[in-house]
């Protein structure tokens, strides 16, 4: 007789319905507000629509709305996401949940594939239902676009489903409700942060260097980077119409829409999956006794403890030598000794702040001499390669073959060079560069004695002046210079410095010429302005007068009575009481320019054009020192503000490409 029993065989189930259904129904709150909040706008673009006109808005109209939406979703997600993560993992967190699922017949990957479901499923949800309302009502509109529409969902799915993995992979790298948020924002941001820390951490010590954010690692920060990139490009034609008096006007019709980079949310969901894989991986090795514990990967520990030991280090120590010895410092960078002091402190209080989340005890300092000699070592070192420039970063010059644009800042003048149209000053420039890197003892001694008299004045034999170096490579990489230079009368006469250099470039005719655009088919004169002090009235020029007036600067200019620097002279008060100013317009019609200049005596073209064209009289042909005697000191510089090292004759501000302060020789 045989007593065996016939049992039916389990099956391994990765899925388990009814946990899914109870997260649903557990957390509707989250995703029922969050619903509620995504159809109001739906909602409000249908009353506008009642309001206007059903047809009002067009189908590239709703296809823009849906692709700014998708621009707008890495900044949604990067919260809503977290919640949603938090409240799925919330288990994690808590050592009697987390045992009592672990005790429930679902194995590991089972609860893992379910409740990451949920949360993804509470993460599409709200724009789910917001998205079925903006079908409704472009349909209602007559507007529905099918092609921009499947682009939205992709990039929804795509974006929602990265940032819930990169939540729930944070989510299983620590046990502790309360860091999970901080890591999370870390994990996203850490790239841009520490790109910010070091850059403006290396302008203490290596010499010009003056970028406060590079950019190179943006892409490892996904909602910078995604906002930066993914965005909707419109295109628009000219329509003629008229209103309703019969008066003609010209408007703007949005023609289509584009979704510019959406093969980046593509990357980036990849990347997603690949944290999905790696949170499962850390989930089947997850001890339950982890709950609480600030880390719960024990591998990640010491990345945790010297991570946050190199943050506070970098953070900390800037503050702590601002604190307490920038009012000290000699010169415009750092004195080195001081602020190694100060990383090591900052470093040492972050270390062991680490080490006490870790253990969750106060009492860390027994046998953490070893740890704390890395850190202190770690900060002398990075001190020790910024102090002596062992990259090599503040000799950098790239070659011309390298460089895409040069844009050079010099005497209150922007000049943008590139090697196909300018291959002659770019060598002047970079000439100059050179120059100035191998006068770096010179310029850093400068800087300084300036420093410890206290005092920025100048003698009539010396003058400040700023240089702005912005490299952009052919490689996409950006290179920024900023230098503070001492020019004296005797350096002028001399070949070899930088100061005749300098001259040589701001004062040669082919610059010169570039301050008016002249002979520059990207730039037309659009217009201008002129404003009369002594009559207090003003102007708005046509484009006919601006181009007249601009021909007449350069016969000014030509005839050697309008153009050159004067590095030294602080008279401001030689000009004609009036502002003068010109607008450009690109040739694309993308971009716009502008200059004000200061009409002098000496250019006697362009005031005789402005009277040509009725705009002035010899009555009004006063300089500002007579008709301003008391605001104005005996050498003609303005007693209520600090002025601009010019000449007697003429001013020119501008913005993008040209923006100058000049007089005639």
């Amino acid at each position: 007789m045989s007593w065996e029993v016939r049992t039916m065989q389990s099956k391994t189930s990765y899925f388990n319905a009814t946990l899914f259904r109870k997260n649903l129904t557990r957390f509707w709150p989250l995703w029922g507000l969050a619903s509620f909040i995504g159809a109001l706008f739906p909602l409000a673009v249908l009353l506008d629509m009642v309001h206007r006109g059903w047809n009002v808005l067009s189908a590239p109209d709703f296809t823009g709305m849906y692709y700014d939406a998708v621009s707008a979703v890495p900044v949604i997600n990067l919260v809503y996401a977290a919640l949603c993560a938090m409240a799925v993992w919330s288990y994690l967190y808590n050592a009697r949940s987390v045992g009592l699922m672990h005790t429930l017949p679902i194995r590991r990957e089972g609860l893992f594939l379910t409740n990451f479901l949920s949360g993804l499923s509470m993460t599409l949800i709200p724009y789910a239902v917001t998205g079925v309302l903006c079908v409704v009502v472009s349909l209602c509109g007559g507007a529905f676009d099918a092609k921009g529409l499947a682009v939205t969902v992709l990039a929804v799915l795509g974006e929602s489903f990265f940032y819930f993995s990169s939540a729930t992979f944070v989510a299983f790298i620590t046990g502790n409700a309360f860091t999970m948020p901080p890591l999370y924002a870390l994990l996203h941001f850490l790239a841009v942060l520490l790109d910010w820390l070091i850059s403006s951490f290396a302008q203490g010590f290596i010499f010009g260097f003056s970028t406060y954010y590079t950019g190179v690692v943006e892409w490892l920060s996904p909602t910078v980077y995604l906002v930066n990139n993914v965005r909707c490009a419109r295109q628009y034609v000219e329509v003629q119409q008229t209103f309703p008096d019969g008066t003609p006007y010209t408007s703007r019709l949005l023609t289509s829409a584009d979704l510019e980079s959406f093969w980046l949310i593509g990357v980036y969901a990849l990347v997603g999956l690949a944290l999905a894989a790696l949170a499962l991986i850390l989930y089947r090795r997850r001890r339950s006794e982890t709950a609480g514990d600030v880390v719960a990967v024990g591998w990640l520990r010491p990345v945790f403890r010297y991570g946050v030991a190199g943050l506070c280090a970098l953070l900390g120590g800037q503050f702590l030598y601002s604190l307490f010895w920038y009012g000290f410092q000699q010169g415009e960078y750092y004195d080195t000794l001081p602020m190694v002091v100060c990383l090591l402190a900052a470093g040492a209080i972050g270390y062991y702040g680490a080490s006490m989340l870790l253990a969750k005890a106060f009492k860390v300092f027994r046998g953490s001499w070893k740890g704390l000699g890395i850190v202190l070592a770690g900060c002398a070192l990075v001190c020790c390669v910024l102090h002596f420039d062992l990259l090599g970063v503040a000799d950098r010059v790239p070659e011309a073959s390298q460089i895409q644009t040069l844009e050079i800042r010099i005497a209150d003048n922007t000049y943008t060079l590139t090697p196909e149209k300018d291959a002659d000053l770019l060598e002047q420039v970079r000439a100059l560069h050179q120059t100035v890197v191998a006068d770096e003892s010179y310029v850093r001694e400068m800087e300084a004695r300036r420093s410890s008299t206290w005092s920025e004045d100048e003698t009539p034999n010396t003058a400040y002046t700023g240089l702005n170096l912005t490299y952009t490579l052919k490689s996409g990489t950006r290179i920024d210079r900023w230098y503070s230079l001492l020019i004296t009368r005797d350096r002028l006469a001399q070949p070899e410095t930088y100061d005749y250099l300098l001259d040589q470039f701001v004062n040669s005719d082919t610059v010169k010429a570039r301050r008016l655009h002249l002979d520059d088919d990207f730039w037309t004169v659009s217009g201008g302005s002129l404003y009369i002090d002594t009559r207090g009235e003003g102007y708005e020029l046509g484009s006919r007068e601006g181009d007249a007036i601009l021909k007449a600067v350069g016969r000014d200019l030509t005839a050697g009575n309008w153009g050159d620097y004067d590095w030294f002279s602080g008279d401001s008060g030689s000009s004609y009481a009036m502002d003068l100013g010109l607008d450009f317009e690109s040739a694309d019609k993308e971009r716009y320019d502008w200059i004000s200049v200061h009409v002098t005596p000496a250019m006697t073209e362009t005031v005789d054009c402005l009277e040509r064209l009725g705009l002035v009289t010899r009555a009004d042909l006063v300089t500002y020192r007579q008709l301003y005697p008391e605001d104005y000191g005996a050498d003609g510089s303005s007693i209520w503000q600090e002025v601009p090292h010019t000449g007697e004759n003429a001013v020119v501000y501008t913005e993008d490409t040209t923006s100058a302060m000049v007089s005639p020789a």
